[in-house]
């Protein structure tokens, strides 16, 4: 019994501490269909075992938040009646497998959760990783994501208005794919995942397969040689069928005829009807006989596990079900009553009308959770602590503006985002692109949305907790300098292997540094993702906060958008001039060092900035903004010339050393052009912010010119331009 239970134990993977707590919570031995069930609910990807308790940290509430963490999604109200739900999800195994269908199911998945809360899917974001993009993996990685997010997203309906990308070493094993899907619904037509007793339990949507079985439990692994055997096959996604199920539930609620909604993600009909019994406190019976399958003699362990896409649970209303069934026949789709909830508090599974399966759905749920000890990797200690007061002072300036804007992470992403249809649909205002931030119109009223993704994984390596604030901050500002007000956001976040202190370490400073930016910055988090074990036997991915903020515009004509317009304007700087060398983009591209101290982060000043150049755009005088990131003040300056071709005369007058004026970087700092009959007004209101700020010139002629105590530096912007929009045409052609 010894040794079976052994290589039981082995092939599950299911430590001997959590099995004997399965035992105590069943009172017996489990079987081995049993034992999986707890495998793919207990593991990281569906439990959160090792996050659960440091997510308890992040505030939830809000005066806008209609429904937080726990749901498929994340909701808040947005007026007059609306609401919007969205939320951010990783597919990193799967694509690090086959990044062509790794990412379709991805969008797909996202998709699936927004409409599970009511709401119609209106617009899609990603956040990606990979590692240097003149390595053959990484084209093909880089390659196939981008063809799997076009596929489903241009084939379903749903416009890809928004992402980043991002290239570092340490992702050259383990890419990252995080999707981000925003919905609109009506308040009234908020939907969650419960059941009334006594109810018949529908499954809709593609057959099931043998696709993605395990899927979960392979997301909680470390990607290794060792595991190779264990790795299911990539799920295989079907916009079209995605299509078709959306509209299906999106009718059915629109109808009435649900009390009652899931998405059958992952874990399968595991997941999906075991929570789905807890949350409405009932049990659930399952007829495995009566499940729609594609592929002929699959058995229980198949069924329970398989992660094939393009499913959804829907709970009818009484006397709604043949209601439903002909609805469903309308779309040529399944729509089975599987199962039935009842009022013993066990999950059941049936098959051939035997019991191959009976666990209580409260031992599912509750899973035991882990507080760790956590140590910093030494080695980031070291890097963090290097003196960068002795690093020389580039002797021809000039020169370093073109080579940051050919740089990965800051060249045009028009090779990636122009694969996206982004207008389907009619409600993309502000296209990638064109502003720091997505713009959606909400129609038949004023208002609108504004959205964005964004972290920093340089930031977050060299010290997570600050990284991590880092992230909500650009977000939440990226969103303000369109003239959106940031209500709430959506966190993806990637990590190494918890069970070592210094996974364990990253994770909880990541989401302690996320705790004290909400706080700091009022924005309550309201859906999310967890994705650990992004580890193998050497290396470990830096810990990668993905933060994705909504915003709302009451009145979506007074928005602002990214390029210098009108010739004559004043450009002006809030915030200080010189930036931090210390983790930049500027001294990786130039001097080959990461390392130093991350910008430090003014919370209290962040929240004015924000405030400040809303209140600008809002009262209709600024209509161009951006705000400064990597690189710094020169890059910035730059891409706000990029995009109509005009250039600038710009006067620095500091004497810090010139290659932290131009190229460091600073949070809580935006660029903005305003007519000369408004700036004193301007000038009024930054004033009675407190800020800091700076009129550095105007706009005008065809190139950048930069005017320093020591040094005269003018760039054409259509050089400019060439070195900026060349370089990922070569990795994407």
């Amino acid at each position: 019994m010894q040794e079976t239970l052994s290589s039981l134990l082995q092939e599950t993977g299911i430590p001997l501490a959590e099995y004997e707590e399965i035992v105590r919570l069943l009172g017996r031995e489990p079987n081995r269909l049993e034992l999986y069930l707890f495998k793919v609910m207990w593991s990281e990807h569906c439990s959160y075992k090792n996050s659960r308790p440091l997510l308890r940290l992040l505030p939830k509430e809000g005066p806008s938040v209609l429904q937080g963490p726990g749901e498929n999604a994340g909701v808040v109200e947005i007026g007059e009646g609306w609401a919007v739900a969205f939320k951010i999800e990783s597919h990193n195994h799967p694509s690090a497998v086959e990044p062509v269908q790794g990412a379709a199911t991805g969008v797909g998945g996202i998709i699936r959760d927004i409409v599970a809360m009511g709401a119609r899917p209106i617009a899609l974001l990603n956040s990606l990783r990979f590692g240097q993009p003149d390595h053959p993996r990484t084209r093909h990685l880089l390659r196939g994501v981008v063809e799997g997010i076009a596929h489903y997203g241009n084939a379903i309906g749903v416009p890809t208005v928004g992402g980043e990308v991002y290239f570092h070493p340490d992702y050259q094993e383990n890419p990252l794919v995080n999707a981000m899907c925003v919905g609109l619904l009506r308040v009234e037509e908020l939907k969650k995942s419960r059941a009334s007793l006594a109810r018949p339990i529908y499954y809709v949507g593609s057959k099931t397969g043998r696709d993605g079985i395990g899927g979960a439990a392979f997301a909680s692994e470390e990607l290794s040689e060792e595991n190779e055997s264990k790795r299911p096959s990539v799920q295989v996604g079907d916009p079209f069928m995605g299509k078709l199920t959306m509209e299906l539930t999106l009718e059915a609620i629109r109808q009435d005829l649900v009390e009652g909604v899931q998405d059958m993600g992952a874990a399968g009909l595991t997941s999906s009807l075991s929570e789905l019994a807890h949350k409405s406190g009932l049990g659930l019976e399952l007829d495995l006989d009566r499940v729609p399958q594609r592929e002929a003699g699959m058995n229980p362990l198949e069924l329970m596990l398989s992660e094939s896409q393009e499913r959804m649970v829907l709970v009818p209303r009484p006397g709604k079900e043949k209601d439903l069934e002909a609805l469903a026949a309308h779309y040529g789709l399944d729509a089975v009553p599987v199962a039935r909830t009842i009022a013993q508090p066990v999950f059941r599974v049936l098959q051939q009308g035997q019991v191959v399966a009976e666990v209580p759905t409260g031992a599912l749920a509750d899973c035991p959770t882990y507080t760790r000890e956590g140590r910093e990797d030494p080695a980031i200690a070291r890097l963090r602590e290097v003196d960068l007061g002795t690093l020389p002072v580039p002797s021809k300036l000039q020169e370093i503006l073109p080579q940051l804007l050919a740089s990965p992470n800051l060249c045009s992403r028009a090779p990636i985002y122009e694969r996206y249809d982004h207008q389907v649909g009619t409600n993309t205002v502000l296209v990638p692109g064109k502003g720091d931030a997505a713009i959606l119109r909400i129609k038949g009223t004023r208002r609108g949305l504004a959205v964005k993704v964004d972290a920093n994984p340089r930031y977050a390596k060299l010290s997570p907790r600050l990284g991590a604030q880092h992230a909500l901050a650009e977000a939440a500002r990226n969103v303000s300098v369109v003239g959106g007000r940031p209500l709430a956001y959506t966190d993806g976040l990637n990590c190494g292997n918890p069970e070592t202190p210094k996974g364990y370490f990253e994770l909880s400073e990541t989401i302690q540094g996320l705790a004290e930016a909400s706080r700091a910055l009022g924005l309550p988090v309201v859906s999310g993702n967890v994705s650990l074990y992004n580890e193998g036997p050497n290396y470990r991915i830096p810990p990668t906060p993905m933060v994705g903020v909504v915003g709302l515009l009451e009145n979506l004509e007074r928005r602002a958008e990214l390029g210098f317009r009108k010739a004559g304007e004043f450009i002006v700087l809030i915030g200080n001039q010189e930036g931090h060398l210390g983790a930049s983009e500027y001294l990786w591209v130039v001097h080959g060092q990461e390392a130093g101290n991350p910008p430090p982060l003014d919370l209290t000043l962040e929240a004015s900035a924000q405030a400040a150049i809303r209140e600008l755009i809002e009262r209709g005088w600024v209509r161009t903004a951006h705000d400064l990131a990597e690189g710094g003040l020169a890059v910035a300056l730059a891409e706000m010339c990029l995009p109509y071709g005009l250039g600038a005369t710009i006067e620095i007058r500091s004497q810090a050393r010139p290659d932290a004026l131009l190229f460091g970087e600073a949070p809580s700092r935006i660029l903005f052009t305003i007519a000369p009959a408004q700036l004193q007004m301007a000038v009024w209101v930054l004033e009675n912010h407190g800020l800091p700020y700076h009129i550095l010139g105007q706009v005008g002629g065809t190139k950048l010119t930069i005017l320093m105590p020591k040094e005269r530096l003018e760039w054409s912007v259509a050089a400019l331009q060439r070195a900026w929009a060349a370089p990922l045409r070569e990795v994407l052609p």
